[in-house]
């Protein structure tokens, strides 16, 4: 297995790219709990190239009703990354926000602890992160504009993938 870096200018292009439509090769969550995750596993495929098709625990979409819950869940989503140790796949840590850099991701959360929102950090302006997001679709908006009680940040470190991929 080798590690290759994330490339995080395609995941931002990407992201720019679908902040405010929808790329047809992937089902619209919108209606089923919110977008916001499927969208942001998208940006991390896009600069990653490698998914885990690990069943439960992995990370992979193939359509639908074949897909793991990290691609679209939050909290799975956030399990998966910081718990991707071994195995096939992005890979990261939580950093503090002022770590953050483009192609990372930031998840909002309320007081009781859960999360519930996945965007991307696209941009800097100002001293402001700038983020893309589905559910509420979002092109290079400030972070400070959101609302929430609690906020965490992956870093994505990089990405594990077998020779034969």
């Amino acid at each position: 297995m080798v590690i290759k870096e994330y490339d995080r200018l395609k995941a931002v292009e990407y992201a720019k790219k679908w902040a405010l439509k929808r790329n047809p090769m992937y089902f619209d969550f919108n209606d089923l709990g919110g977008d916001c995750t499927n969208y942001a596993s998208q940006c991390l495929y896009a600069g990653s190239g490698v998914m885990n098709f690990t069943p439960t625990f992995g990370w992979y979409y193939i359509n639908a009703e074949e897909r793991t819950a990290s691609w679209t869940g939050v909290e799975y989503f956030y399990n998966f990354l910081v718990g991707n140790v071994k195995g096939n796949g992005p890979f990261g840590r939580e950093i503090d926000l002022d770590e953050v850099k483009i192609g990372d991701f930031v998840q909002l959360g309320r007081a009781t602890g859960d999360f519930y929102h996945t965007p991307i950090v696209t941009g800097f302006r100002r001293g402001h992160i700038l983020v893309c997001a589905h559910t509420y679709d979002a092109l290079d908006r400030p972070l400070s504009t959101y609302s929430y009680d609690k906020i965490r940040c992956i870093h994505i470190e990089g990405v594990r993938q077998t020779d034969k991929e």
